[in-house]
């Protein structure tokens, strides 16, 4: 293929590498020829470029896409997006789960930051300290993103809470809109979608409180506010809709259905509804939400789901992995250091936490958890050990051992837990089943205690490379058009002359990630998150500036805000 328009010389040459173009098609050994921040030809290229890539022995392909982060606050002091950034990723959905920061008045900004706190996990401090105000709608907060030089390209759902907290106050915590205030609500959105938001995003989930744990606003929304939102959609022919709409994780209610029903029918757009993990606790609740799904996803329902165990971080301190356990209320009741150590020396607690082991919940098993970091000298050697590991080598049971540790390290040593996605057979089925949207990555949020945003290198590392459930192409497709096509971003995604040159370079032998997150403390004011570095990410490429380069962001700051 030759350069189609002579007159403009290439400003980067990516040579001889596999095109794995994100169609699905197979993959062709092809050079990629680029101009003024466009793909101008895809084959054998003589022309000379300001720039050239030798790709021989990488894979050349479409940037990934992340459908589900929550990055609206981070772009105020993190414009890389770091780590999705590394993971060669070039353009994120922003503003899922109904939470955000726009739009905000002045005098509700607390507010705002409380739903993401309690929400996403985001400490206050680093927030009150990270965000730096300079927007009241949801325009001017896309503009303002844009002023921060994101290395990535953002795309934004407008959240249903900010719109519905901006109109009726503290009365959206608390109750439905009237007829009157649904339509100014619905008015916002449509300033939203008229502005370039790819949707909007909301959430029924018990967990998401905000303010005061009180419900996030987005949860008092009624069947007719919904119906009207969705409508805007509906008029403009575009957008989709996010919805974290399963209670307990996997099992879709009744009540859940019908909203998705009428969400996909008032909007006619796409809905995808999270969180689809694969149970062994409830070993068919994946099947059986698909199975009450399939009438909704014929008509353009996407579930959602990440293609890594969810591993997060156990600090005894602050041990929530337990919380649902009644044993456990003692541990938070009093949380100084003399206080826990005598509830887990207590004979009755270790009595009582076994009793309602035998009805597991969402914990799983010892084998599941991980000791990984200890300070006394006889704890250390255990590290990287599973409970289960440690109790066999203590000739204990699980609680003596991992209560017994907790002790003899002073309650300083932290552990990993993985809780869903575990078994291998499932996760085949769920990443075979094409209707299913892969992302949840969840960027930005959570940060203190897991990372997950590392899923793409994990997805071609552990399920293409190692256990070949996915082919290489179908592998970078679910990766790239597949989010592309349900959200509407039409000139990324794929490779193809005329489309943006959004690209990732990959050495297919290597790529993957460990789905063990390292800590940094590069949060504002110096606080703790866990970041999940990428392996075998060679280049990537946003609008045809390097970004990333082996693993290290370059600084530059080419990414645009994408409007639907």
């Amino acid at each position: 293929a030759k350069n189609e328009n002579p007159a403009m010389p290439l400003d980067l040459i990516i040579r001889n590498g596999l095109v794995v173009d994100g169609t699905g098609a197979p993959g062709r050994h092809a050079d990629v020829g680029v101009a003024d921040g466009r793909i101008v030809a895809i084959g054998e290229i003589d022309d000379a470029a300001k720039a050239v890539v030798d790709a021989s022995d990488l894979v050349v392909a479409p940037g990934f896409i992340d459908p589900h982060t929550h990055y609206d606050a981070q772009i105020c002091w993190d414009p890389a997006l770091t780590p999705s950034s590394w993971h060669g990723v070039t353009s994120v959905v922003m503003g899922n789960c109904g939470v955000g920061i726009a739009p905000c008045r002045p005098q509700a900004r607390e507010i705002a930051m409380r739903d993401l706190v309690n929400v996403e996990a985001i400490p206050y401090e680093v927030l009150e300290r990270g965000i730096s105000w300079d927007w009241e709608s949801f325009p001017q907060y896309m503009e303002a993103a844009g002023r921060r030089g994101p290395a990535l390209n953002l795309a934004f759902l407008a959240p249903l809470t900010p719109l519905r907290h901006f109109v009726m106050g503290e009365a959206s915590i608390e109750r439905a809109a009237t007829a009157e205030e649904t339509a100014r609500i619905r008015a916002l959105l449509a300033e939203a979608m008229d502005a370039g938001a790819f949707g909007f995003s909301s959430t029924i989930l018990n967990q998401h409180l905000g303010f005061q744990g009180r419900p996030l606003a987005c949860r008092n929304a009624s069947a007719d506010e919904l119906k009207s939102y969705a409508s805007v959609l509906k008029e403009r022919g575009k957008g989709a809709i996010e919805v974290a709409l399963t209670r307990q994780i996997a099992v879709l209610e009744d009540d859940g259905a019908a909203m998705l029903d009428l969400l996909l029918d008032a909007s006619g757009r796409p809905v995808t509804f999270i969180a689809l993990f694969d149970r062994d606790d409830l070993s068919e609740a994946v099947r059986d939400t698909l199975r009450k799904a399939a009438p909704m996803i014929a008509k353009g329902a996407r579930p959602q789901t990440s293609p890594l165990p969810l591993t997060r971080e156990v600090d005894m301190r602050s041990p929530f992995v337990f919380a649902a356990f009644p044993a456990w209320k003692r541990v938070f009741a009093d949380k100084s250091l003399e206080a826990q150590k005598a509830v887990y020396r207590d004979p009755a607690f270790r009595a009582q936490f076994r009793e309602e082991l035998k009805n597991p919940m969402s914990f799983g098993n010892w084998s599941r958890m991980t000791l990984h970091e200890a300070h006394a000298a006889e704890v250390k050697r255990y590290e990287g050990m599973t409970v289960a590991e440690i109790a066999q080598a203590q000739g204990k049971d699980g609680v003596d051992a991992l209560l017994d540790l907790t002790l003899a390290d002073e309650l300083r040593l932290e552990f990993t837990v993985q809780s869903f996605n575990n078994r291998v057979d499932r996760m085949a089925e769920l990443l075979h089943d094409p209707s299913i949207l892969i992302g949840l990555g969840d960027g930005g949020a959570h940060v203190d205690m897991l990372c997950d945003a590392g899923y793409p290198t994990y997805l071609l590392g552990t399920w293409v490379r190692e256990r070949g459930v996915l082919s290489l192409e179908e592998g970078v497709r679910r990766l790239t058009s597949d989010p592309a096509d349900f959200f509407g971003i039409r000139d990324r995604g794929r490779l193809r002359a005329g489309l943006a040159a959004d690209i990732t370079l990959f050495d297919p032998a290597s790529v993957g990630s460990s789905n063990r997150g390292e800590r940094r403390f590069d949060l504002p004011g110096g606080a703790k998150r866990m970041v999940m570095p990428a392996r075998g990410i060679a280049y990537t490429f946003v609008n045809g500036v390097m970004t990333c380069e082996r693993g290290a962001s370059t600084g530059a700051a080419a990414g645009q805000i994408l409007r639907s």
